[in-house]
């Protein structure tokens, strides 16, 4: 089959490999799209994946063999590991957490920027067909998004604010609205991602030195809730700053440096810290849920869809410009 593969310096290029071979409890999906992400990029560019890494995990696809269950044929997505499934994590919906999974596309297993990609079966969700591949291959970062918003509490009638808004911020402000948040308020440097922002309904998208002023206009008490969905040095005393009495951030952002926080005002504020990370299985099934029923539509987020071959010109026009929402490589 063809896949990108991470060349020895780096250097991405389509290549033949051999086809996945199921392992026990796996299937082998046909990819139908599959999202370009951040880790991806922040990875790639750090250096951090080994020769021979096909990257993709924000997948959709069709079985390819029936199995486990499973038809031939069916739409599906999966959480992008391949766990165990019997130890106490696994059992529970943690497959993500579990002490010995691989996860696809970051080195230890191959993803799924490619033709064919081998999953879990008991990580593997069915697609109702009201959703199509490219909103299947939404269904991860979504789930990411969800699990941020649900651990930092979101309830309704509360205020938001949102720092950052690619996928996953976008996603929380998806998720953030219908929970019911009252107020939600995005802070991104990008104008074009400020305007997918409120296309996708925040009260308000404002650039990082318009901040100050937008909260002390729409949330002079500060944010109920906080998102974090950056990952840079400063990002959590930015968003420790901004929470109100008793509120909670989730830092939900990958900062891959350190970082420092002056703890007394957040003391004095009794905030609440959170850090998160993947999701849950439920996460998943939540979102294939949301989707099917039409509560939630992430679509807009979507600015670009590219074959194969064009992944690469993708990750340099990401790597040097914010401007995009989600890219997709769709089969």
């Amino acid at each position: 089959m063809r896949a990108l593969v991470v060349r020895p310096g780096g250097a991405l290029a389509v290549e033949s490999v051999p086809d996945p071979v199921p392992g026990e409890g796996q299937l082998v999906l046909r990819v139908a799209a599959c999202g370009i992400c951040g880790s991806d990029l922040h990875m790639h560019a750090k250096g951090l994946l080994p020769a021979g890494t096909v990257m993709g995990h924000e997948f959709s696809g069709e079985v390819a063999e029936s199995a486990h269950g499973f038809r031939a044929g069916e739409r599906v997505c999966a959480l992008p590991m391949l766990s165990c499934g019997h130890c106490r994590r696994c059992r529970s919906g943690l497959g993500a957490y579990c002490e010995g999974q691989r996860a696809l596309g970051l080195g230890a297993a191959p993803g799924a920027f490619a033709e064919y990609v081998a999953v879990a079966a008991h990580e593997t969700l069915r697609l109702p067909a009201e959703i199509g591949a490219d909103a299947g291959a939404l269904v991860e970062p979504l789930a990411v998004a969800l699990h941020a918003v649900r651990v930092a509490r979101v309830r309704a009638g509360e205020t938001c604010l949102v720092l950052g808004a690619g996928p996953i911020g976008l996603g929380a402000l998806i998720w953030a609205r219908y929970f019911g948040a009252r107020e939600i308020v995005v802070c991104e440097r990008s104008a074009a991602r400020r305007r997918l922002a409120e296309r996708l309904g925040a009260g308000a998208a404002v650039a990082p030195e318009q901040l100050e002023g937008a909260l002390a206009e729409r949330l002079p008490d500060g944010a109920g809730v906080v998102i974090e969905a950056i990952g840079a040095p400063g990002m959590i005393e930015r968003a420790l700053g901004a929470v109100g009495f008793r509120g909670r951030v989730a830092v939900a952002g990958v900062c891959l440096g350190p970082d420092t926080i002056q703890p007394l005002p957040s003391l004095l504020r009794e905030a609440t810290l959170h850090f998160v990370l993947a999701y849950e299985k439920d996460d998943f099934q939540f979102t294939v849920d949301a989707l099917a029923r039409g509560r939630v539509d992430a679509l807009p987020m979507v600015t670009r869809r590219c074959g194969l071959e064009e992944i690469p010109a993708a990750f340099a026009e990401l790597g040097g410009s914010a401007g995009h929402g989600k890219v997709l490589y769709v089969r």
